[in-house]
């Protein structure tokens, strides 16, 4: 596909401390994060007027899903968007519990694994064609997210039972158990195999990779989402790669987490031995090859094929610094390696542990990575202007425009309506609703009459 579906879903961490020392349960947390919303809505589960979803979680864990994006640009804004929709979450709980007189901090953090190894994920999702048969796809792509961790893993202080600790490339590596399955928190999969297109079944199929990391770095966000879409074109448009598949996933996974020179090995299931970077570097050239021989097919394929190239070159030439403006993993082992070396400490250490969480706190008056960004040291690729605009509009080339039209008109015109991916009803009656199958398309007349109902009917 030269025009691809593609979203995030991110779940946040949350915890709160009180001035008296002890905390507020996740439970009772969540309650101060979504008593707006919820008084707004009747509802924890909502879908926005910027086309994406807002809703409370399993383990009450706050999430928040991108609304459908068909550009890089588009993806990373909406992205960026839900941190801010998610920090406004956080800013109303405070005034609520200074309300109550409950004196305290809420801390929301954008990353996968709590302090007692509790895990939650960020998702990703593409349209492919229904024709695609997952089970080949899955084993050329398994090759790929196995050792993807070290161009765009978050990092992670990871604690062994005997009491010390090692920093790893990625925080999902050691939670990861097989290539694909239906299951989601039994198993931990990279690829869950569940079929919900949120489309048209008979034309798409919605490829729901869940082994990524969640990324504070913007080009951690760009190079983990561009890689995997360059690949996937390019493996529609007939390009192979020599077998690569892990004789054994999770070991492999874990081999290529704890090597931070990108040069931890697996064997492949024909007994080759290879190590992560070497499997990039095949992937990135069938990319680069793809493109040569068809050109790029969008803006920012040059852009981000370089950038993936530049990372693997940069831990290839023993330099991870020369990319740490774009790697998480690079700029948070950079930062907790200086801590270290000042004050004499080791992984074990509490205070770096510290560190390790406060990197992905997202409120940018605390947060470590936010302020690495705002000095300058991690790249930003959108613009405070497009983060605004992408909290309160939908990109307006998907389905996204229609869902954000529909609810932005039922805000005005004060309607009770309902929304998913799909549907669009306004709760007037049955014959008052659309079913939006196409997630390419923007406009429909069905949505316009509907909406123009809404503003007649008294």
């Amino acid at each position: 596909m030269d025009r691809r579906i593609m979203g995030i879903e991110t779940e946040y961490g949350v915890t709160c401390a009180l001035a008296s020392g002890k905390a507020l349960t996740p439970d009772e947390v969540a309650r101060y994060l979504f008593a707006d919303v919820v008084a707004q809505n009747r509802s924890s589960n909502v879908f926005l007027p910027n086309g994406g979803r807002l809703y409370l979680d399993v383990g009450n864990h706050p999430e928040y899903a991108t609304a459908e994006c068909d550009s890089l640009p588009d993806l990373l804004a909406q992205e960026r968007a839900g941190t801010a929709v998610m920090q406004d979450l956080v800013d109303q709980a405070q005034r609520r519990m200074s309300e109550d007189g409950v004196s305290g901090q809420v801390f929301l953090l954008k990353n996968n694994v709590d302090s007692v190894g509790n895990a939650f994920g960020c998702h990703e999702n593409y349209l492919v064609s229904r024709a695609t048969d997952l089970t080949v796809l899955t084993n050329v792509l398994v090759p790929f997210l196995v050792t993807r961790q070290i161009i765009c893993g978050a990092g992670r202080i990871v604690p062994r039972r005997d009491g010390s600790a090692f920093f790893a490339v990625s925080q999902r590596a050691e939670l990861t158990w097989e290539g694909a399955s239906s299951a989601t928190t039994r198993s931990r999969p990279m690829i869950n195999t569940r079929d919900e297109p949120h489309a048209e079944a008979a034309r798409f199929r919605r490829l729901h990779v869940i082994v990524g990391d969640s990324s504070m770095a913007e080009s951690s966000t760009m190079v983990k989402v561009a890689a995997m879409d360059l690949v996937l074109r390019a493996l529609e448009a007939g390009a192979s790669v020599p077998s690569l598949m892990p004789a054994q996933i999770s070991g492999a996974i874990r081999a290529v987490s704890t090597d931070l020179s990108g040069r931890g090995m697996y064997r492949t299931v024909e007994g080759r031995s290879v190590t992560a970077l070497e499997v990039q570097r095949i992937y990135h050239a069938m990319v680069a090859d793809h493109l040569a021989a068809c050109g790029p097919a969008r803006p920012w394929d040059h852009e981000a094929v370089t950038l993936w190239g530049d990372i693997v070159s940069a831990l290839e030439q023993d330099e991870p610094l020369r990319v740490a403006a774009h790697v998480d993993w690079i700029a948070k082992w950079a930062l907790l390696s200086r801590q270290a070396e000042r004050y004499d400490l080791t992984w074990e250490d509490a205070r770096l542990r510290q560190l390790d969480v406060l990197y992905h706190d997202i409120n940018p008056a605390r947060g470590l990575a936010a302020k690495l960004e705002a000095s300058g040291v991690l790249q930003r690729w959108t613009s405070a202007e497009q983060v605004t605009d992408a909290v309160r509009r939908p990109p307006q080339t998907t389905r996204a425009a229609l869902r954000g039209a529909f609810l932005s008109a039922a805000h005005h015109f004060r309607r009770e309506v309902t929304a998913d991916w799909t549907h669009l009803r306004w709760e007037g009656g049955s014959e008052r609703s659309v079913v939006c199958q196409d997630p390419f398309a923007s406009s429909d007349s069905r949505v316009d009459e509907l909406i123009q109902l809404m503003e007649r009917v008294r």
